[in-house]
Protein backbone atom coordinates (compact mmCIF):
# COMPACT_ATOMS: atom_id res chain seq x y z
CA UNK A 1 0.00 0.00 0.00
CA UNK A 2 1.11 3.51 -1.34
CA UNK A 3 -0.43 5.94 1.44
CA UNK A 4 1.01 9.91 1.35
CA UNK A 5 2.06 9.92 5.11
CA UNK A 6 1.62 7.66 7.96
CA UNK A 7 2.41 8.31 11.93
CA UNK A 8 4.18 5.91 13.84
CA UNK A 9 3.81 4.86 17.43
CA UNK A 10 0.57 7.00 18.15
CA UNK A 11 -1.25 6.75 21.23
CA UNK A 12 -5.04 7.07 20.77
CA UNK A 13 -7.86 6.89 23.59
CA UNK A 14 -9.26 3.46 24.84
CA UNK A 15 -6.41 1.96 23.37
CA UNK A 16 -3.61 -0.04 25.09
CA UNK A 17 -0.47 0.43 23.10
CA UNK A 18 0.12 3.20 20.19
CA UNK A 19 0.03 2.37 17.06
CA UNK A 20 0.29 3.48 13.50
CA UNK A 21 -1.75 5.78 11.20
CA UNK A 22 -1.71 6.26 7.31
CA UNK A 23 -3.47 8.48 5.39
CA UNK A 24 -3.99 9.10 1.62
CA UNK A 25 -5.79 12.09 -0.01
CA UNK A 26 -6.58 14.11 3.18
CA UNK A 27 -8.41 10.65 5.25
CA UNK A 28 -7.74 8.43 7.20
CA UNK A 29 -7.29 5.00 5.09
CA UNK A 30 -5.74 2.30 8.34
CA UNK A 31 -5.08 2.31 11.99
CA UNK A 32 -3.30 -0.95 13.59
CA UNK A 33 0.07 -1.54 14.83
CA UNK A 34 2.83 -2.05 12.90
CA UNK A 35 1.15 -0.80 9.53
CA UNK A 36 3.06 -2.14 6.36
CA UNK A 37 3.18 0.43 3.63
CA UNK A 38 5.10 2.75 1.52
CA UNK A 39 5.19 6.53 2.61
CA UNK A 40 6.04 9.76 0.99
CA UNK A 41 6.82 10.95 4.51
CA UNK A 42 6.87 9.60 8.29
CA UNK A 43 5.89 10.91 11.58
CA UNK A 44 7.29 9.07 14.43
CA UNK A 45 4.80 9.95 17.43
CA UNK A 46 7.06 8.43 19.68
CA UNK A 47 4.23 7.34 22.22
CA UNK A 48 3.11 10.84 22.32
CA UNK A 49 -1.40 11.10 22.57
CA UNK A 50 -2.96 11.58 19.42
CA UNK A 51 -6.07 13.25 18.49
CA UNK A 52 -8.10 14.77 15.92
CA UNK A 53 -7.52 18.84 18.05
CA UNK A 54 -9.23 20.84 20.36
CA UNK A 55 -13.13 22.01 19.93
CA UNK A 56 -13.60 25.69 21.21
CA UNK A 57 -17.42 25.61 21.01
CA UNK A 58 -17.62 29.61 22.11
CA UNK A 59 -15.51 32.32 21.61
CA UNK A 60 -15.48 36.27 21.09
CA UNK A 61 -12.94 36.45 18.41
CA UNK A 62 -14.48 39.82 17.34
CA UNK A 63 -13.74 41.70 20.99
CA UNK A 64 -10.68 40.11 21.91
CA UNK A 65 -7.82 41.93 23.08
CA UNK A 66 -9.08 45.16 23.52
CA UNK A 67 -8.32 45.71 27.26
CA UNK A 68 -6.85 49.01 26.56
CA UNK A 69 -9.80 50.93 25.33
CA UNK A 70 -12.03 49.61 27.85
CA UNK A 71 -12.09 50.44 32.05
CA UNK A 72 -12.68 48.01 34.73
CA UNK A 73 -13.92 48.88 37.94
CA UNK A 74 -16.61 47.25 39.37
CA UNK A 75 -16.01 43.80 37.26
CA UNK A 76 -19.61 43.10 36.75
CA UNK A 77 -21.12 41.70 33.52
CA UNK A 78 -23.22 45.08 33.09
CA UNK A 79 -20.10 47.09 33.24
CA UNK A 80 -18.52 44.40 30.89
CA UNK A 81 -21.33 45.00 28.53
CA UNK A 82 -21.34 48.95 28.77
CA UNK A 83 -17.42 49.00 28.40
CA UNK A 84 -17.60 46.62 25.30
CA UNK A 85 -20.74 48.22 23.58
CA UNK A 86 -18.34 51.91 23.59
CA UNK A 87 -15.98 49.97 22.04
CA UNK A 88 -17.24 48.66 19.85
CA UNK A 89 -18.40 51.28 18.11
CA UNK A 90 -15.01 52.31 17.09
CA UNK A 91 -13.80 48.63 15.62
CA UNK A 92 -12.87 48.72 12.20
CA UNK A 93 -12.63 45.80 9.65
CA UNK A 94 -8.83 45.73 9.69
CA UNK A 95 -8.75 46.49 13.45
CA UNK A 96 -11.15 43.09 14.35
CA UNK A 97 -9.04 40.96 11.53
CA UNK A 98 -5.89 41.80 13.06
CA UNK A 99 -6.88 41.00 16.71
CA UNK A 100 -8.93 38.18 15.70
CA UNK A 101 -6.16 36.33 13.61
CA UNK A 102 -3.58 37.01 16.09
CA UNK A 103 -5.75 35.22 18.68
CA UNK A 104 -6.80 31.78 15.80
CA UNK A 105 -3.09 32.02 15.59
CA UNK A 106 -2.73 31.30 18.82
CA UNK A 107 -5.32 28.74 19.17
CA UNK A 108 -3.90 26.65 16.47
CA UNK A 109 -0.57 26.69 18.12
CA UNK A 110 -2.41 25.37 21.17
CA UNK A 111 -4.05 22.39 19.41
CA UNK A 112 -7.29 23.86 18.67
CA UNK A 113 -8.76 22.73 14.92
CA UNK A 114 -12.33 23.86 15.18
CA UNK A 115 -13.92 27.09 16.61
CA UNK A 116 -17.23 28.67 16.67
CA UNK A 117 -16.83 32.45 16.79
CA UNK A 118 -19.42 34.91 17.68
CA UNK A 119 -19.65 38.00 16.06
CA UNK A 120 -21.71 41.22 17.62
CA UNK A 121 -23.71 42.43 14.61
CA UNK A 122 -26.08 45.87 15.34
CA UNK A 123 -26.01 49.42 14.34
CA UNK A 124 -22.92 50.31 16.49
CA UNK A 125 -20.94 47.24 15.00
CA UNK A 126 -22.05 47.78 11.78
CA UNK A 127 -21.24 44.70 9.65
CA UNK A 128 -17.64 45.42 9.74
CA UNK A 129 -16.77 42.81 12.12
CA UNK A 130 -18.50 40.31 10.01
CA UNK A 131 -16.74 41.06 7.34
CA UNK A 132 -13.52 41.11 9.03
CA UNK A 133 -14.18 37.33 10.48
CA UNK A 134 -15.23 36.01 7.02
CA UNK A 135 -12.18 37.38 5.78
CA UNK A 136 -9.98 35.31 9.03
CA UNK A 137 -12.38 32.28 8.42
CA UNK A 138 -10.76 32.24 5.13
CA UNK A 139 -7.31 32.78 5.63
CA UNK A 140 -6.88 30.08 8.19
CA UNK A 141 -8.92 27.40 6.50
CA UNK A 142 -5.99 25.45 5.90
CA UNK A 143 -5.85 25.16 10.03
CA UNK A 144 -9.42 25.18 11.31
CA UNK A 145 -12.33 25.15 10.75
CA UNK A 146 -13.98 28.05 11.52
CA UNK A 147 -17.87 28.32 12.44
CA UNK A 148 -19.42 32.09 12.32
CA UNK A 149 -22.29 32.53 14.94
CA UNK A 150 -24.42 35.89 14.20
CA UNK A 151 -25.01 37.31 17.58
CA UNK A 152 -27.10 40.12 19.11
CA UNK A 153 -25.29 40.99 22.85
CA UNK A 154 -27.65 44.27 23.68
CA UNK A 155 -30.60 43.73 22.90
CA UNK A 156 -32.82 42.89 19.73
CA UNK A 157 -37.07 44.01 20.05
CA UNK A 158 -36.15 47.92 20.58
CA UNK A 159 -33.80 47.73 17.67
CA UNK A 160 -35.50 46.59 14.46
CA UNK A 161 -32.77 47.65 12.53
CA UNK A 162 -30.58 44.79 14.25
CA UNK A 163 -32.95 41.81 12.86
CA UNK A 164 -32.57 43.29 9.90
CA UNK A 165 -28.93 42.78 9.81
CA UNK A 166 -28.86 39.59 11.27
CA UNK A 167 -30.85 38.45 8.31
CA UNK A 168 -28.25 39.68 5.77
CA UNK A 169 -25.46 37.91 7.88
CA UNK A 170 -27.40 34.73 7.26
CA UNK A 171 -27.81 35.47 3.53
CA UNK A 172 -24.03 35.90 3.49
CA UNK A 173 -22.27 33.61 5.23
CA UNK A 174 -23.05 33.37 8.71
CA UNK A 175 -23.22 29.47 9.92
CA UNK A 176 -25.56 30.03 12.62
CA UNK A 177 -27.45 32.78 14.72
CA UNK A 178 -27.45 33.70 18.53
CA UNK A 179 -29.40 35.65 20.87
CA UNK A 180 -28.77 36.94 24.39
CA UNK A 181 -32.17 37.40 26.36
CA UNK A 182 -31.46 38.63 29.24
CA UNK A 183 -30.21 42.28 28.06
CA UNK A 184 -33.29 42.61 26.13
CA UNK A 185 -36.79 43.79 27.55
CA UNK A 186 -38.72 41.70 26.16
CA UNK A 187 -36.42 38.30 26.34
CA UNK A 188 -39.36 35.76 25.38
CA UNK A 189 -39.76 38.39 21.83
CA UNK A 190 -36.29 37.73 21.53
CA UNK A 191 -36.40 34.29 21.61
CA UNK A 192 -39.17 34.08 19.22
CA UNK A 193 -37.41 36.39 16.82
CA UNK A 194 -34.13 34.57 17.08
CA UNK A 195 -35.86 30.84 16.35
CA UNK A 196 -37.83 33.05 13.18
CA UNK A 197 -34.55 33.85 11.87
CA UNK A 198 -32.93 30.37 12.27
CA UNK A 199 -35.86 28.64 10.59
CA UNK A 200 -36.07 31.20 7.72
CA UNK A 201 -32.16 30.29 7.03
CA UNK A 202 -32.24 26.69 8.69
CA UNK A 203 -29.55 27.43 10.63
CA UNK A 204 -28.60 26.52 14.38
CA UNK A 205 -29.34 28.42 17.14
CA UNK A 206 -26.75 29.43 20.28
CA UNK A 207 -28.29 31.29 22.99
CA UNK A 208 -25.86 33.25 25.81
CA UNK A 209 -28.49 32.71 28.80
CA UNK A 210 -29.25 32.79 32.25
CA UNK A 211 -26.12 34.79 33.11
CA UNK A 212 -26.84 35.26 37.27
CA UNK A 213 -26.72 33.29 39.97
CA UNK A 214 -30.26 33.60 40.69
CA UNK A 215 -32.08 30.84 40.09
CA UNK A 216 -35.46 32.83 39.70
CA UNK A 217 -34.21 34.71 37.02
CA UNK A 218 -34.37 32.73 34.02
CA UNK A 219 -35.06 32.06 30.52
CA UNK A 220 -34.48 28.74 30.39
CA UNK A 221 -38.09 27.70 30.24
CA UNK A 222 -38.49 30.07 27.41
CA UNK A 223 -35.69 28.44 25.27
CA UNK A 224 -37.01 24.74 26.05
CA UNK A 225 -40.50 25.66 25.02
CA UNK A 226 -39.66 27.13 21.66
CA UNK A 227 -37.19 24.42 21.31
CA UNK A 228 -39.65 21.72 20.97
CA UNK A 229 -42.18 24.21 19.14
CA UNK A 230 -39.92 25.09 16.69
CA UNK A 231 -38.71 20.85 16.74
CA UNK A 232 -35.09 22.34 16.53
CA UNK A 233 -34.04 19.76 19.42
CA UNK A 234 -30.47 18.84 18.86
CA UNK A 235 -29.83 22.21 16.81
CA UNK A 236 -30.12 24.57 19.88
CA UNK A 237 -27.13 25.67 22.52
CA UNK A 238 -27.31 27.60 25.49
CA UNK A 239 -24.20 29.20 27.10
CA UNK A 240 -23.22 29.98 30.71
CA UNK A 241 -26.47 29.27 32.00
CA UNK A 242 -24.62 30.39 35.50
CA UNK A 243 -27.20 29.98 37.83
CA UNK A 244 -27.71 26.03 37.76
CA UNK A 245 -24.45 26.62 39.68
CA UNK A 246 -27.03 27.70 42.75
CA UNK A 247 -29.17 24.54 42.59
CA UNK A 248 -29.25 22.08 44.73
CA UNK A 249 -28.33 18.45 43.42
CA UNK A 250 -31.43 17.24 42.95
CA UNK A 251 -33.15 20.52 41.85
CA UNK A 252 -30.58 20.63 39.59
CA UNK A 253 -30.59 17.00 37.87
CA UNK A 254 -34.65 17.49 37.39
CA UNK A 255 -33.90 20.91 35.20
CA UNK A 256 -30.77 19.05 33.71
CA UNK A 257 -33.05 16.04 32.35
CA UNK A 258 -35.72 18.60 30.82
CA UNK A 259 -33.06 20.44 29.02
CA UNK A 260 -31.56 16.95 28.27
CA UNK A 261 -34.99 15.96 26.84
CA UNK A 262 -35.77 18.69 24.76
CA UNK A 263 -32.10 18.65 22.94
CA UNK A 264 -30.42 21.53 24.50
CA UNK A 265 -26.57 21.22 24.81
CA UNK A 266 -25.03 23.36 27.24
CA UNK A 267 -21.50 25.54 26.98
CA UNK A 268 -19.57 26.39 29.99
CA UNK A 269 -17.43 29.10 30.27
CA UNK A 270 -15.24 29.01 33.49
CA UNK A 271 -12.74 31.70 33.22
CA UNK A 272 -15.41 34.14 32.28
CA UNK A 273 -17.62 33.05 34.91
CA UNK A 274 -15.36 33.07 37.72
CA UNK A 275 -14.65 36.30 37.16
CA UNK A 276 -17.43 38.08 36.54
CA UNK A 277 -19.99 35.88 39.04
CA UNK A 278 -20.42 36.56 42.65
CA UNK A 279 -19.19 40.12 42.98
CA UNK A 280 -22.01 41.05 45.40
CA UNK A 281 -20.55 38.26 48.21
CA UNK A 282 -17.96 39.66 50.72
CA UNK A 283 -17.23 35.71 52.02
CA UNK A 284 -18.25 32.74 50.63
CA UNK A 285 -18.22 33.97 47.16
CA UNK A 286 -19.88 31.62 44.81
CA UNK A 287 -17.46 30.20 41.84
CA UNK A 288 -20.23 30.37 39.47
CA UNK A 289 -19.43 27.68 37.42
CA UNK A 290 -22.24 25.39 36.05
CA UNK A 291 -20.96 21.24 36.75
CA UNK A 292 -20.82 20.43 33.35
CA UNK A 293 -19.79 16.96 34.28
CA UNK A 294 -22.67 16.38 36.43
CA UNK A 295 -25.17 17.38 33.69
CA UNK A 296 -23.58 14.59 31.65
CA UNK A 297 -24.79 12.29 33.50
CA UNK A 298 -28.56 13.92 33.53
CA UNK A 299 -27.90 13.51 29.18
CA UNK A 300 -27.18 16.47 28.11
CA UNK A 301 -24.37 17.41 25.94
CA UNK A 302 -21.85 19.75 27.24
CA UNK A 303 -18.69 21.02 26.71
CA UNK A 304 -16.49 23.65 27.96
CA UNK A 305 -14.89 26.93 26.23
CA UNK A 306 -12.67 29.64 26.15
CA UNK A 307 -15.35 32.78 25.57
CA UNK A 308 -13.39 35.75 25.61
CA UNK A 309 -9.85 36.93 25.96
CA UNK A 310 -8.24 39.79 27.10
CA UNK A 311 -11.37 42.15 27.78
CA UNK A 312 -14.10 43.57 30.02
CA UNK A 313 -15.86 40.33 30.24
CA UNK A 314 -12.23 37.79 31.03
CA UNK A 315 -8.90 40.17 31.22
CA UNK A 316 -6.98 36.81 30.66
CA UNK A 317 -6.55 33.93 28.56
CA UNK A 318 -4.91 32.78 25.50
CA UNK A 319 -6.98 30.64 23.68
CA UNK A 320 -5.33 27.47 25.00
CA UNK A 321 -8.32 24.33 25.80
CA UNK A 322 -5.90 22.56 27.42
CA UNK A 323 -5.37 25.64 30.20
CA UNK A 324 -9.39 26.34 30.07
CA UNK A 325 -9.81 22.05 30.85
CA UNK A 326 -7.45 22.07 33.74
CA UNK A 327 -9.02 25.47 35.20
CA UNK A 328 -12.53 23.41 35.09
CA UNK A 329 -11.22 20.14 36.55
CA UNK A 330 -9.56 22.37 39.42
CA UNK A 331 -12.57 24.50 40.20
CA UNK A 332 -14.63 21.49 40.39
CA UNK A 333 -12.43 19.46 42.12
CA UNK A 334 -11.93 16.27 39.62
CA UNK A 335 -8.77 14.40 39.36
CA UNK A 336 -10.32 10.54 38.47
CA UNK A 337 -9.26 9.44 35.70
CA UNK A 338 -12.52 8.75 34.41
CA UNK A 339 -13.49 12.55 35.15
CA UNK A 340 -10.47 13.72 33.46
CA UNK A 341 -11.59 11.69 30.76
CA UNK A 342 -14.84 13.81 30.43
CA UNK A 343 -13.43 17.05 30.87
CA UNK A 344 -11.08 16.36 27.61
CA UNK A 345 -13.87 15.23 26.05
CA UNK A 346 -15.90 18.19 26.34
CA UNK A 347 -13.48 20.50 24.90
CA UNK A 348 -12.78 17.89 22.07
CA UNK A 349 -15.30 15.46 21.05
CA UNK A 350 -18.90 16.42 22.88
CA UNK A 351 -17.33 20.07 21.81
CA UNK A 352 -17.52 18.91 18.55
CA UNK A 353 -20.58 16.97 18.44
CA UNK A 354 -22.24 20.83 19.20
CA UNK A 355 -20.71 21.98 16.57
CA UNK A 356 -21.87 18.90 14.20
CA UNK A 357 -18.73 19.01 12.82
CA UNK A 358 -17.34 15.76 11.78
CA UNK A 359 -14.85 14.61 13.98
CA UNK A 360 -13.08 11.31 15.09
CA UNK A 361 -9.63 9.38 14.52
CA UNK A 362 -11.48 6.58 12.59
CA UNK A 363 -11.05 4.94 8.80
CA UNK A 364 -12.47 7.28 6.33
CA UNK A 365 -12.08 10.34 8.49
CA UNK A 366 -10.30 13.73 7.75
CA UNK A 367 -6.93 13.24 8.83
CA UNK A 368 -7.08 16.32 10.93
CA UNK A 369 -4.70 15.27 13.85
CA UNK A 370 -2.72 17.16 16.88
CA UNK A 371 0.21 15.69 19.06
CA UNK A 372 0.49 16.40 22.42
CA UNK A 373 3.06 15.79 24.70
CA UNK A 374 1.46 13.16 26.91
CA UNK A 375 1.02 9.59 26.88
CA UNK A 376 -2.80 10.48 27.12
CA UNK A 377 -5.61 12.66 27.57
CA UNK A 378 -6.52 12.80 31.40
CA UNK A 379 -1.99 13.39 31.65
CA UNK A 380 -2.49 16.12 29.04
CA UNK A 381 -5.32 17.52 31.40
CA UNK A 382 -3.06 17.06 34.93
CA UNK A 383 -0.07 18.85 33.27
CA UNK A 384 -1.61 21.43 30.33
CA UNK A 385 0.38 19.55 28.22
CA UNK A 386 1.63 21.80 24.93
CA UNK A 387 0.70 20.27 21.30
CA UNK A 388 4.06 19.03 19.51
CA UNK A 389 2.60 19.05 15.66
CA UNK A 390 -0.74 19.54 14.19
CA UNK A 391 -2.21 18.48 10.62
CA UNK A 392 -5.17 19.13 9.26
CA UNK A 393 -6.38 16.70 5.95
CA UNK A 394 -2.77 15.51 6.19
CA UNK A 395 -0.89 18.65 5.53
CA UNK A 396 1.66 19.47 8.40
CA UNK A 397 -0.04 22.98 10.30
CA UNK A 398 2.09 23.80 12.74
CA UNK A 399 5.01 22.50 14.94
CA UNK A 400 6.19 23.31 18.37
CA UNK A 401 9.66 22.29 19.42
CA UNK A 402 10.43 20.85 22.72
CA UNK A 403 12.20 22.61 25.25
CA UNK A 404 16.04 21.68 26.00
CA UNK A 405 18.42 22.62 28.78
CA UNK A 406 21.90 22.92 28.43
CA UNK A 407 24.58 22.74 30.94
CA UNK A 408 24.90 20.56 33.61
CA UNK A 409 20.84 18.95 34.03
CA UNK A 410 21.67 17.86 37.27
CA UNK A 411 22.13 21.37 38.57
Amino acid sequence: MLVDLVFRNAQLAGLPGPVDIAVKHGRIVAIGANIRCDAITEEDVEGNFAFPGFVDSHVHLDKASILERCTICAGTLEEAVRETAKAKAGFSEEDVFERASAVVRQAIFHGTTRMRTFVEIDPRAGMRSFQAIKRVREQFAFAIDLQICAFVQEGLTQEPETEEMLDEALRTGADLIGGCPYTDPRPEEHIRRIFALARKHDVDVDFHLDFSLDPAKTDLPAVIEATRENDYGGRVTVGHVTNLSVLDPTERSALARKIAQAGIAVTVLPATDLFLMGRDHQSNIPRGVTPAHLLLADGVQAAIATNNILNPFTPFGDASLSRMANLYANVTQLCRDEDLEEVFAMVSARAAAIMRADYGLTVGAPADIVILDAPDQQTAIRSIAPPLAGWKAGKKTFVRSRSHMFGNPGV
